[in-house]
């Protein structure tokens, strides 16, 4: 049985929708897509508000797409708007007058999830993804607002990082300083070089061989650039012959030469000129633009979600990958946290069925033993808000705000007394009841694994955990004494029984 499916992106400086077709001949097929140039981005990165003129032409195509949905017979659909809708001061106020007017209900992509998403995109365009990240690789995902440069060596996912470097915000901060057409090229490039170059001593390390590039812009010039046409994978020599002509000619030439609107040239000049500093500074040897959108890493995760496909690639391994490598930067104890993720795990696990908690919170249990004492690097008092400071303050690919903001508390509550008001401790009250619960739930479980390595000695590493008749019997296999976990479980104890009603015992084998 064949379904359709509708992927909506609200983007900086296009609207673009695809349909998609699942259940035929091939798992995931796109039957139509509808771009439209709306450059809203303009508005939000100069001003903090998007135009009623341009909310009003934002509806109208709205409008359009759901007509062209109705005459799909789309089932269901998903729409997301990006840093354009995300940064306007009066978001929640624009996203419900737009719903009203157009029944589309849109969702805003924090940055990490939209870069999530853009990820999971290319990783189904194909075999040359698989093949590009088994040695060192870069993927660089261009957006109007920002761009996110992630490293990857062995198909591990080493680090990700966001600059606020995106084509239309170094072009409004560009156009600000009155320069002439010549000096504006210059000052674009200082610009980008200035803050790829401090990108350079903080995050990298080596050398990277090959450069996967994701964007709106520069990306659909690569077949035109391939003297093989091979889906897009040009040579550093064929790139800068391909930046070459982009760059040297006029605006109204190139945007013959390649086919594109004219207002959309300066655009992808600035988005090859990005993909050439970072060329230069990782060395890498050959690039690769597969060609697909946001749209794509929408449909990709619908598919994903409703079990049509499978993935090949373990995202959530690359999730906690980038836990692991915060963690790393702020000296945590890599062989604490692996006993930690360990005991919490088996903990988690014995109690899944009576806890009401998922297997997405494991997750979130999973990355709070990775970064529960990272706060150390700052202080060693206050270690539990020190830490909840450091992963609010950082990034974790595929994790939204709401979510990391739950991983955030249970670090935080693993050291400090647990709030039992949504005043203490200035909970964020967009979590509501279902967040606060789950923080708890969570909190107890990691309370309860650090009790048993309290001493930091990774005595407990084996440990089975058996619930029966409202007790949960952890049973400890190790020939050393362990006074100080004896002497710290009854407090974890008791806070797990508090939000269980389940007692936790030692059983020494």
């Amino acid at each position: 049985m064949v379904h359709t499916f509708a992927a909506i992106d609200v983007g900086s400086f296009e609207l673009t929708m695809k349909i998609f077709e699942y259940g035929g001949r091939k798992p995931m097929k796109e039957i139509d897509c509808l771009v439209t140039g709306l450059s809203l981005g303009a508005d939000t990165y100069a001003t903090g508000k998007i135009s009623k003129e341009k909310v009003d032409e934002l509806c109208r195509v709205l409008q359009h797409f759901s007509s062209v949905m109705r005459s799909y017979k789309v089932e269901s659909y998903k729409a997301y708007g990006t840093s354009a809708i995300r940064e306007t001061v009066n978001s929640d106020i624009l996203l419900d007058l737009i719903e009203t007017r157009t029944g589309i209900r849109i969702d805003t992509l924090s940055n990490s999830e939209q870069r999530f998403l853009d990820y999971k995109a290319i990783a189904g365009a194909g075999d040359i993804f698989y093949n590009a990240i088994q040695g060192s690789a870069a993927i660089l995902d261009i957006g109007g607002g920002s761009i996110q440069i992630s490293l990857f060596d062995e198909d591990s996912l080493v680090s990700t990082q966001n600059l606020k470097l995106g084509v239309l915000r170094i072009r409004e901060r560009v156009e600000s300083l009155g320069a002439d057409p010549y000096r504006m090229r210059l000052l674009e490039e200082e610009l980008i070089d200035a803050s790829l170059n401090t990108y350079k001593k903080l995050f990298l390390t080596g050398t990277v061989k090959n450069l996967i590039v994701m964007d709106d812009y520069i990306s659909n010039c690569f077949r035109r650039g391939s003297k093989k046409n091979d889906d897009g994978v040009l040579s550093r020599k064929e790139y800068d012959a391909l930046l070459e002509k982009l760059s040297n000619g006029g605006t109204f030439e190139t945007a013959q030469a390649f086919g594109v609107p004219e207002e959309k040239v300066p655009l992808m000049r600035i988005s090859g000129l990005l993909v050439k500093c970072l060329c230069d500074i990782l060395k890498s040897e050959t690039i690769y633009a597969p060609g697909v959108t946001l749209s794509d890493g929408i449909a990709y995760e619908f598919a994903e979600n409703n079990k049509i496909i499978k993935p090949e690639h373990d995202f959530e391994k690359d999730i906690t990958a980038c836990a692991l490598n915060i963690s790393r930067r702020y000296k945590g104890s890599q062989s604490r946290a692996e006993t930690l993720r360990q005991i919490s795990g088996t903990i988690f696990d014995s109690i899944r069925k009576i806890s009401g908690l998922s297997q997405r919170d494991r997750l979130y249990l999973d990355i709070a033993s990775i970064l529960h004492d990272c706060g150390k690097y700052i202080a060693m008092t206050d270690i539990g808000e020190r830490s909840y400071d450091i992963v609010m303050a950082t990034e974790i690919i595929g994790l939204s705000h709401y979510e990391r903001e739950i991983v955030a508390n249970i670090v935080r509550f693993n050291h400090s007394d647990f709030a039992y008001s949504v005043f203490e401790h200035s909970i964020d009250a967009d979590l509501g009841k279902d967040g606060y619960i789950k923080i708890a739930k969570l909190t107890a479980i990691l309370r309860l694994a650090n009790s048993l390595d309290r001493s930091h000695k990774q005595r407990m590493k084996e440990v089975k955990a058996t619930l029966s008749e409202g007790e949960l019997s952890l049973k400890v296999n190790t020939p050393q004494t362990f006074l100080l976990e004896e002497a710290f479980f009854p407090e974890a104890s008791d806070f797990f029984e508090e939000i269980y009603s389940i007692r936790p015992v030692i059983i020494r084998e």
